[in-house]
């Protein structure tokens, strides 16, 4: 055996012990994240009630508010950075983000409209993931009409288009709403919180998630294909653009799921895949599942610091603004490494 099947070999061990590490840590995040809040537990009160076991209340506090949450968070951080990576590797582009084609000022834009005639929560959440698969489609039904044209550049623009259209149409419902009853509501939706999440909430979305992940892992090999530029990917046998529209979809599936979920939460699709690159390269079999890991412990700590650090709940997107900003101006003070 040469050295270069040798090196094959070896090349995925230290990937492995990554994810068994992330995985564990994890884990423990989550048994921390459900011990800490206003009720504050024990490690011993936190297993007993998991277990269905001990006081009553702590079994009330962890199944009924705790678990809940956690999972949403984990769900969240974890759609919303599979989503990034597979955006950036789809466009080449270390800037682009879950909302680029416009997916969560559609997604806003429904949640909003669902908020100002008073509908139910349920519908409000439908609304907001109507709204942010109309707006993607519309992105891509327009830019099918644009001939003679870079496909990716058009993609992206007419996304900013209809972004800032769907932006506009929020702000008109903002100035319009009640001020005293739907303007708080509008408001702080549109910031990101995962205060009222229940389960009844978390069962919808999980398998729109998974629905989501499913092709994005099964075309791992054509998204780094797709990832070297369209005319190389035509040389090796890719359909390009039914690749990249199969890529979108299940992105904004993703997307459009947990913002209903969770309201407009930004800068985690747009960093996480960043910090997984510098770990695991760019190749997307590799990227995809620890984006998916990090993004998920990265929004979980975020929320656990929402829910505690003050006595009035931090909006998520707020949070994660603060610390999603300064990071990535060091990632372009530090230059294009770990990108390609």
């Amino acid at each position: 055996m040469d050295r270069g099947s040798l090196r094959g070999i070896a090349r995925p061990k230290p990937v492995i012990s990554l994810g068994a590490g992330l995985t564990l840590g994890l884990t423990l995040l989550a048994f921390g994240a459900v011990m800490i809040g206003p009720y504050n537990l024990t490690p011993g009160q936190t297993l007993a009630a998991l277990l269905g076991q001990g006081d009553t209340q702590a079994q009330i506090v962890v199944w009924n508010i705790r678990l809940p949450r956690v999972a949403a968070a984990l769900l969240v951080g974890a759609a919303l950075a599979a989503a990034g990576a597979s955006y950036q590797a789809l466009f080449r582009n270390p800037l682009v983000s879950p909302d680029i084609l416009g997916v969560s000022a559609g997604a806003g834009l429904g949640a909003v409209a669902g908020i100002f005639l008073s509908l139910p929560v349920a519908a409000i959440q439908a609304s907001a993931f109507v709204g942010g698969m109309l707006a993607v489609g519309f992105v891509i039904l327009v830019a099918s009409l644009v001939r003679n044209t870079d496909r990716t550049l058009t993609l992206v623009l007419i996304g900013v288009v209809i972004g800032a259209l769907a932006g506009a149409a929020t702000s008109l419902l903002k100035v319009m709403a009640d001020p005293y009853d739907q303007l708080p509501a509008i408001t702080f939706w549109l910031l990101g919180s995962l205060a009222a999440t229940n389960t009844e909430d978390i069962l919808p979305t999980l398998p729109m998630v998974l629905i989501g992940l499913v092709p994005l892992a099964l075309l791992r090999w054509r998204i780094n294909v797709l990832s070297l530029g369209d005319e190389e990917a035509r040389a090796l046998g890719i359909d390009v653009s039914k690749t990249r529209f199969l890529v979108i979809v299940a992105a904004t599936l993703i997307t459009a799921s947990v913002t209903a979920l969770a309201g407009v939460v930004g800068w985690v699709g747009l960093v996480i895949p960043h910090i997984a690159r510098m770990l695991v390269g760019p190749g997307f079999g590799r990227l995809l599942p620890t984006s998916v890991l990090i993004g998920a412990g990265y929004l979980l700590v975020v929320d656990t610091l929402a829910r505690t650090m003050a006595q009035v709940e931090v909006p998520l997107g707020i949070l994660t603004a603060v610390i999603g900003a300064p990071f990535f101006v060091w990632l372009l003070a530090r230059g294009r490494r770990g990108w390609s």
